[in-house]
C-alpha cells in the first residue's frame, strides 16, 4: 500500500515541480526576448518619428531621405504595394526580393527569417498629404513606412539562451524525479510510523482483550457443565469472571483514554494547583498497601510549591507512578518521593528499589503495550499503557518525563513540569 502511495506522490511532486520548472523557464524567456527586441523596437520608432518631423516640410513633393543607420533602416511603401528604398545607395544583404518579403508584415512587431538573416520589422501610418517621392524620373504615392532591423544577434543569443533552458530542463527532470522520490518518502514517514503505530496498538489491544475474554469464555462454559451446583461450590469460577470482567473494563477504560488523547478530545482543565497535597493524597491512597508488603516509604516535599495544573490529571500521574512503583519493589524495599523547584520548573523524582529495567528496555519503555517483563507483569495486572498515559499527561503540561534504571537495583523516575501558567 505505503509502495503505491510512494509512486504516486512521487509522480504528483515531480509534475508539479516540472510544471513550475517549465513556466518560470519560459517567463525567463519571455522576459530576455523582450528586453533585447524593446531597445530595437524604440530604436526603430525614434527614427520614423524623426523621419516624420523631417518629411512634414518636404520640399515640392519630394520625400527626403533619411539619416542611414545600419542597424534601423527605413523604407517606402506606395499605395501599389512597391517597396522604395529611399537611400541613394542599395542596402548590402536587402535584395528587392526581400524587401518585398518584408513589405506584407502589417502593422505589428514580427520578426522574420529570411535566407540567411533575421530581421524585425513593422510597418507606420505615412499620413502626410504631400506624400509624393519623385526616385529615377518616376513618381511614387507613398502609403506607409516600413521599418526594419536586422537581429541575427539577438536571435542567435535567444536560441542559445532556449538551448540552455531546455537542456537544463532534461538534466532538472531527474533532480526533480529524485526530489520528488525523496520529498514523497518524507512525507510518507510519519504517515507510516502512525499506521504502524496503529497496527500495532490493535494488535496489542487483541491480544489484551484475548485473555480475559477467554477466562470468562472458559468459566463460564465450566457453570454451565454443572447447572445444579450452588454458588458456594462454584465461588471460584464466579470470582475469575469478575476478576477478569474489572481486568478488561480497565484496559477498555485505558485504551478509551489514549483513544481521546489521540483524537486530541481531552483537554487539560488548567487551575491552581498545590503539588503537595495532591502528591500526599496518593500517598495515603497507597499507605496500606505500602504497609502489607513491608514497604519503606520517604517522601521529601517539605517547600510548598504552587503551580498552575489539572489536578486530575496530576493525581492520575502519581498514581501510575506509585503504582509501578510498589508493582516492582520486593518486600523491605524501599520508595522514596522529593520535589523541588529549579528555577521556572518544578523537579519531582520517584525512585524505587525494585528489579529495575534493563538497559535494552529503556528506549521502549513508554511505548504502549510495552512490558520488559511479560509474564510477571501480567501477573501483577499490568498491561503496559501507565506510562503511556503518564508520558502524556506531562506532555499536556509541557513537561518532561524520563527514566534511569539499573537492572537488579532500581529505577529512578524524573518528571519536570513548568510552575507558569500553560
Amino acid at each position: 500500500m505505503f509502495q503505491k502511495t510512494l509512486r504516486k506522490l512521487t509522480v504528483l511532486n515531480s509534475i508539479v515541480f516540472l510544471l513550475i520548472f517549465i513556466v518560470f523557464g519560459g517567463m525567463l524567456y519571455g522576459y530576455i526576448a523582450r528586453q533585447l527586441f524593446d531597445d530595437i523596437d524604440e530604436s526603430m520608432e525614434e527614427k520614423v518619428e524623426a523621419f516624420r518631423l523631417v518629411n512634414g516640410r518636404p520640399r515640392l513633393g519630394a520625400a527626403q531621405t533619411p539619416l542611414f543607420d545600419s542597424r534601423i533602416l527605413i523604407f517606402l511603401l506606395d499605395i501599389e504595394g512597391n517597396v522604395i528604398n529611399p537611400y541613394p545607395f542599395p542596402i548590402e544583404g536587402i535584395s528587392p526580393e526581400i524587401l518585398t518579403s518584408l513589405a506584407d508584415g502589417g502593422g505589428e512587431w514580427q520578426t522574420k527569417k529570411i535566407q540567411d538573416h533575421a530581421y524585425r520589422l513593422r510597418t507606420f501610418p505615412y499620413s502626410y498629404q504631400d506624400n509624393i517621392l519623385v526616385k529615377e524620373a518616376k513618381e511614387y504615392r507613398i502609403k506607409e513606412l516600413l521599418g526594419v532591423s536586422i537581429v541575427d544577434f539577438e536571435v542567435t543569443m535567444l536560441h542559445r539562451f532556449l538551448l540552455v533552458i531546455v537542456t537544463g530542463q532534461i538534466i532538472g527532470m531527474t533532480a526533480i524525479i529524485l526530489a520528488g522520490y525523496f520529498l514523497a518518502r518524507r512525507a510518507l514517514i510519519p504517515i507510516q510510523a502512525a499506521w504502524e503505530k496503529q497496527y500495532q496498538f490493535v494488535a496489542d489491544a487483541s491480544h489484551e482483550l484475548r485473555t480475559p475474554l477467554t477466562v470468562i469464555k472458559s468459566n463460564a462454559e465450566l457453570l454451565l457443565r454443572y447447572p445444579k451446583h450452588t454458588i458456594e461450590l462454584e465461588t471460584i469460577r464466579i470470582r475469575n469472571v469478575i476478576r477478569e470482567t474489572i481486568r478488561m473494563s480497565k484496559l477498555v477504560s485505558t485504551l478509551l483514554t489514549l483513544a481521546r488523547a489521540d483524537a486530541d478530545e481531552i483537554e487539560i482543565q488548567a487551575g491552581p494547583v498545590i503539588l503537595n497535597e495532591v502528591i500526599q493524597n496518593v500517598v495515603e491512597q497507597f499507605e496500606p498497601l505500602v504497609q502489607m508488603q513491608g514497604i519503606e516509604l520517604k517522601v521529601e516535599c517539605s517547600e510548598v510549591i504552587s503551580l498552575v495544573a489539572d489536578k486530575e490529571r496530576l493525581q492520575q500521574l502519581f498514581v501510575i507512578l506509585m503504582d509501578n512503583a510498589i508493582k516492582y519493589t520486593s518486600e523491605f524495599g524501599c520508595i522514596s518521593i522529593s520535589c523541588r523547584k529549579q528555577s521556572s520548573q518544578v523537579l519531582i523524582k520517584v525512585i524505587d528499589t525494585g528489579i529495575g529495567i534493563e538497559p535494552k528496555d529503556l528506549p521502549y519503555v513508554f511505548n504502549r503495550f510495552f512490558r520488559a517483563d511479560k509474564v510477571r507483569t501480567r501477573e501483577k495486572g499490568g498491561v503496559g499503557l501507565g506510562l503511556a498515559i503518564a508520558q502524556w499527561i506531562v506532555e499536556k503540561h509541557n513537561g518532561k518525563i524520563w527514566i534511569k534504571s539499573e537492572s537488579g537495583i532500581g529505577t529512578e523516575v524524573y518528571v519536570s513540569l513548568p510552575i507558569e501558567k500553560l
